[in-house]
């Protein structure tokens, strides 16, 4: 299972005085739904998002699906790519992660089924001098002026500096997660 787990920190950034993670940064824009987890299931080894066939999952992806339970449901527009992603927290830095690249189609007819909470944010990946790469998000419409900081490692225990500008650390702390701030914005909940 170690190939779909996903470890990583984060930190809250105050983005009040000078961007340096803007510099010599690759940007995108991001949108992200929540989407209720009991509108996905797999059949026959075949993911499929309210009813709709998406992806078809190797024999790992079907074991890790079918081993967790709490799968968190995203659906993210990242630039022009839209990407069904799960994730189930295991412990404060690490989730197993399950994530597909689907057709623009299935995403809209799957965002037909909302309004469901979601986010915008624009990314900036920013490779710090130790080469660990920094993902900075600016979150905007009602969570304007959030910034959030993350940094995905190969271990718990890997060392790695902290950029001067990331702040108090929330790793583990579910209310700053992507899922709860979405939820944050009175919207309808997942």
């Amino acid at each position: 299972m170690g190939e779909h787990l996903e470890i990583e920190r984060r930190f809250l950034v105050d983005a009040r005085g000078e961007k340096p993670w803007r510099s010599h940064a690759i940007s995108h824009s991001i949108e992200q739904h929540y989407v209720p987890r009991q509108a996905f299931t797999v059949k026959a080894g075949v993911l499929h998002g309210f009813e709709r066939p998406l992806a078809t999952l190797s024999k790992t992806e079907s074991a890790v699906w079918a081993a967790e339970t709490a799968w968190v449901v995203r659906l993210r527009r990242k630039n022009d790519r839209c990407i069904v992603t799960c994730k189930a927290r295991q412990t404060n830095d690490t989730s197993a992660e399950l994530e597909w690249t689907v057709a623009e189609l299935d995403m809209n007819a799957m965002l037909a089924h909302g309004p469901f909470p979601s986010i915008v944010k624009t990314r900036y990946e920013w490779t710090a001098p130790d080469n660990t790469v920094w993902e900075v998000d600016e979150f905007e419409g009602p969570l304007a002026g959030v910034v959030l900081a993350e940094v995905e490692l190969t271990s718990s225990e890997q060392t790695f500096d902290i950029p001067a500008w990331a702040g108090q650390e929330v790793t583990g702390l579910a209310s700053w997660s992507n899922h709860a701030l979405s939820s944050t914005l009175g919207g309808p909940k997942p």
